[in-house]
Parts: structure tokens; C-alpha cells; sequence
């Protein structure tokens, strides 16, 4: 089970110096973002810090542990995975607590996310399942089989609702299968719907714009100021405005740390979470901004190298889900800061504000740490 003192060699020091880098570099602005909240920045930064330590030990566990031996309970992790789900849907309590949306489960004081947990127990199961079927993958039946299998989880985050994490689910899954060795002629057809899906789309969105007025339909309206913020300044295209003006500001080297007009007057909305990133831009401008790509395109330097000298597919696809994972994170949520991408609530990973969110980032590059430290036969490049 647990792996041989020899094989520390191959640990990958610089993939968790990166690790470490990019969460300091969150607790700086987190600190910033949170300044002007009533109680300060103190129990953000004690959460945060807390739910690092926490993660830091799941990290150095999950290291030295055979990450084969998840695969031998793969069902287990999924039904526990689907159940957690499904007990956010279930209970009154926590769904009279948190309103219409059922994403969060309390535990007396502790308050956390079991969509984040799942991301774990999915991208473990779902990777296994590939692998047991990776022969066979592109027969129809297995194929729908693992379709089955993966977008179950899917259905339930939906009906919580939760588009926004669905989607980074979705995503991840859609890169596995294809790594999995899914035939191209697939991700042609899936390609060709979409983009049929998208022009159909286009049409459709501004033959209703033509008569639509504002306030008819919230949802309509947030696809509206995605295109459009300028036309609801003071609600759906507000958050983007804000943020995009707080970026637009700090040009080159920023207005300086803590002395962000936009950050520390209130203006921005979801600072320490959604929209950090127009922190990072406001207050330490395009060079701060840089230095984190850098910092994120270092880790996934690191990660991609880890999958494609892994000892087996499973170990190939669990780092694949977790790049993948990191990867829509980043995009969407640099891009939503930015009015590129349209606001979904994604936060940015290492950075935004949130304790479980922190905990399972840092657990995933442990997860990624073992398949790193048996590394050895599989070559993504063969794909």
C-alpha cells in the first residue's frame, strides 16, 4: 500500500513549490479583497490558511499512497460521491437555509461544497471505468455505458442548481474520454453538433432581442449583458462592469497592493471569490496578472509531464481530469473578469476564497504527486 522510501527520488519538488507559490500568492489578495469587509480580513485568512495546513497533510497522505488501491474501490467512491449529491437535494434544512440553490451541506458549524468533494470521487471512478473499458471504448454500447456512468453526477449538480460547476464536470469528463481513446470520428460529430448548436443559437438569440425587454426573464437577461452589460448597469451587468473597469485601471504595474479604488470602496462584487482576478488586476496590474499565468503555466507544465509518464491509464487519466479541472477554472473564470466568458460563479483555483475549494486543489496535485511517483510506461503522446 504504501510506496518504497526509494521511489521519494522522483517526487516532484517544483510542482508543489508552484503549488505552495500560487497559494501565498492567493492569501496576499485575499487579504486585500477583504480589508473593507466588516470584520476584516482576519477570519478570511484563518479559513483560508486552515483549509491549506488541512490540505498540505491530505497532499503528504495521498503521496504516499498507491494511488492503484483507489481504483480497486472505484464503485464504492462513486456511489459515496453520487449519494453526497444527492443528500444536498434531500435536505430540507440546509435547502431552507441556502434558498433555491442546494449546493451546500452543514455539519454543525462547517459549512462546505459537496460538489467540490465530488470532483475527487469522479474524476477517481470515472477514470477507472475508462480504463477497465479503454478496449472497447469506441464500440456504441460501452461508449453510452460511460456516458451513463460519468454524466450521472452531472444530473444531480444540475438539479441543484448548479450550471456553473456542471460545466467543469462536463469538461473534464469530455478530455478523459477522449484521452481514453475515444475515435475521432466521435469528436468530429461532437464537434460539427456543437457548432450547428452555436449558430442556431446566435440566430435565435437576436431574432428575440429585436422585441425583449429587460426584466422579462432574469436568465434571458444574464446571456443579454454578457453581450450587452452597458444596457443593466445597475444589476446583471454590473458585476462586469465593475470588474472590467477595476482591471482597465491598474494598467501596467497597478494602483499597489490594498490600494485599489474599486477593491477597497465596495465597488467590486464577489472580490475575494468570482472576481479576484480584477483585484489581482486593479491593485498589481498586467504584471501581476502575468505572474500568476506564469505560476499557473509552470503547473501544468508539471501535471502534463506526470500524465504522460504515467505507469498506467488510470494513473494518466486521473492527472488528465485534474489539468483539465484547473484548466476550465482558469479560462472561465480569467475570461468571465474580463466580460470574455459569461459569469458562472467559477472561482479561480489556489486564489478565490473558499475552504473546501482550497482543500481538494491542494489534495488533487497530492493525487497527481503519486501517480508521479510511479511513473514509467504510459505515453500520452501514442494517442
Amino acid at each position: 500500500m504504501f510506496k518504497k522510501e526509494s521511489k521519494l527520488k522522483r517526487f516532484d519538488f517544483i510542482l508543489l513549490i508552484t503549488t505552495i507559490l500560487l497559494c501565498v500568492y492567493g492569501f496576499i489578495v485575499i487579504n486585500s479583497a477583504t480589508m473593507s469587509k466588516p470584520l476584516g480580513s482576519e477570519p478570511y485568512l484563518k479559513t483560508q490558511v486552515v483549509s491549506f495546513a488541512i490540505g498540505m497533510v491530505a497532499l503528504f497522505v495521498l503521496v504516499f499512497i498507491d494511488y492503484d488501491i483507489y481504483g480497486t474501490f472505484y464503485i464504492a467512491i462513486y456511489i459515496f460521491t453520487n449519494a453526497l449529491l444527492l443528500y444536498t437535494l434531500i435536505n430540507p434544512v440546509v435547502a431552507s437555509q441556502w434558498g433555491n440553490v442546494r449546493s451546500w451541506i452543514a455539519v454543525g458549524p462547517i459549512v462546505f461544497q459537496p460538489s467540490e468533494l465530488a470532483k475527487f470521487g469522479v474524476i477517481i471512478s470515472v477514470a477507472k471505468f475508462i480504463d477497465i473499458n479503454k478496449e472497447n471504448i469506441n464500440n456504441p454500447a460501452v461508449l453510452i455505458k460511460i456516458l451513463i456512468f460519468a454524466f450521472l453526477p452531472i444530473g444531480l449538480i444540475l438539479l441543484q442548481p448548479d450550471l456553473g460547476t456542471a460545466l467543469v464536470f462536463m469538461f473534464f469528463i469530455a478530455i478523459m474520454i477522449y484521452i481514453g481513446g475515444i475515435d475521432r470520428k466521435y469528436v468530429v460529430s461532437v464537434l460539427i453538433i456543437a457548432l450547428i448548436l452555436i449558430i442556431v443559437g446566435i440566430a435565435v438569440f437576436f431574432h428575440i432581442m429585436k422585441d425583449y425587454t429587460l426584466k422579462d426573464d432574469y436568465r434571458f437577461d444574464r446571456i443579454v449583458t454578457f453581450f450587452y452589460p452597458e444596457l443593466d448597469p445597475d444589476d446583471t451587468g454590473y458585476q462586469v462592469i465593475q470588474s472590467k473597469t477595476a482591471i482597465g485601471s491598474g494598467m501596467l504595474y497597478g494602483r499597489g497592493l490594498y490600494k485599489g479604488v474599486q477593491n477597497q470602496l465596495g465597488y467590486l462584487p464577489t472580490k475575494e471569490t468570482d472576481f479576484i482576478f480584477a483585484v489581482i488586476g486593479e491593485e498589481l496590474g498586467l504584471l501581476g496578472g502575468v505572474i500568476l499565468l506564469l505560476l499557473y503555466a509552470l503547473l501544468m507544465y508539471r501535471l502534463i509531464r506526470i500524465a504522460k509518464n504515467a505507469a498506467n491509464m488510470f494513473g494518466s487519466l486521473i492527472v488528465t481530469g485534474i489539468i483539465s479541472m484547473f484548466l476550465f477554472h482558469i479560462f472561465e473564470n480569467i475570461g468571465m473578469t474580463m466580460g470574455l466568458m459569461p459569469v458562472t460563479g467559477i472561482p479561480l483555483p489556489f486564489i478565490s476564497y473558499g475552504g473546501t475549494f482550497m482543500l481538494i486543489n491542494i489534495a488533487s496535485i497530492g493525487l497527481c504527486l503519486s501517480v508521479g511517483m510511479k511513473r514509467g510506461k504510459i505515453d500520452l503522446n501514442d494517442f
